[in-house]
């Protein structure tokens, strides 16, 4: 089971929620907490996650969820109403990079995510959530490439190779489609071809008895 798995196993699906994205991050600024030394026993993974509840009308929540070394369980610590967020900074619009900000109406966060390509998942998920749940004040996204924020984004990349692949299966079968009536048609102007043969040969015949 891979780690969005659990989370939404361990952590949504309790409370009735559905996860749609989770990032594995760590903080670029470390807060100093002494009894939390690094290679001790405090330390943790962290996710930042995006739920959405089943119940109607829909709520969107962001989490923050731990998870100590040595524990296979998950531990929910902060939590956020999508509408709390003010703004997400990706840090660089013109390559990927792993860095991100997110902004609260209370404060806000400085991550690293494990990769850039699981920020820049997560970042076009939320961005597309954002679009879908909130009618206004929606967050502002700054510092994004645009591929995250509609027009060529990741997901519509892959939808369109999706549906380029099933035009060009559509179109094989219409071309094979055509050669097969093209083979139909000649093979029927070939019995009508031969039936007319038959039918001159049986009347020549007849004549010749005659």
């Amino acid at each position: 089971m891979n780690a969005k798995s659990a989370l939404n196993k361990a952590i949504f699906i309790p409370n009735d929620e559905r996860l749609l994205a989770a990032v594995q991050v760590k903080r670029r600024t470390k807060k100093k907490i002494p009894f939390l030394a690094t290679g001790g026993p405090g330390d943790y993974t962290t996710f930042i996650c995006l739920s959405v509840t089943n119940k109607k009308p829909a709520q969107v929540f962001l989490t923050k969820v731990k998870q100590f070394e040595g524990s296979s369980s998950f531990v929910r610590r902060s939590q956020w109403t999508i509408s709390q967020l003010r703004q997400v900074n990706g840090i660089d619009s013109v390559r990927d990079c792993p860095e991100f900000d997110l902004i609260f109406e209370n404060g806000f966060d400085q991550w690293t995510a494990g990769s850039a390509g699981e920020k820049c998942v997560f970042v076009q998920v939320l961005h597309h959530t954002c679009q879908r749940f909130i009618p206004e004040r929606k967050p502002e996204f700054i510092n994004c490439p645009s591929k995250l924020l509609g027009g060529n984004s990741i997901l519509h990349e892959a939808a369109d190779s999706v549906s380029s692949a099933v035009q060009k299966a559509s179109q094989a079968l219409n071309e094979r489609g055509e050669r097969l009536g093209r083979v139909e048609e000649k093979t029927g102007e070939m019995m009508n071809s031969a039936q007319h043969f038959a039918d001159t040969a049986h009347k020549l015949a007849m004549k010749h008895k005659c």
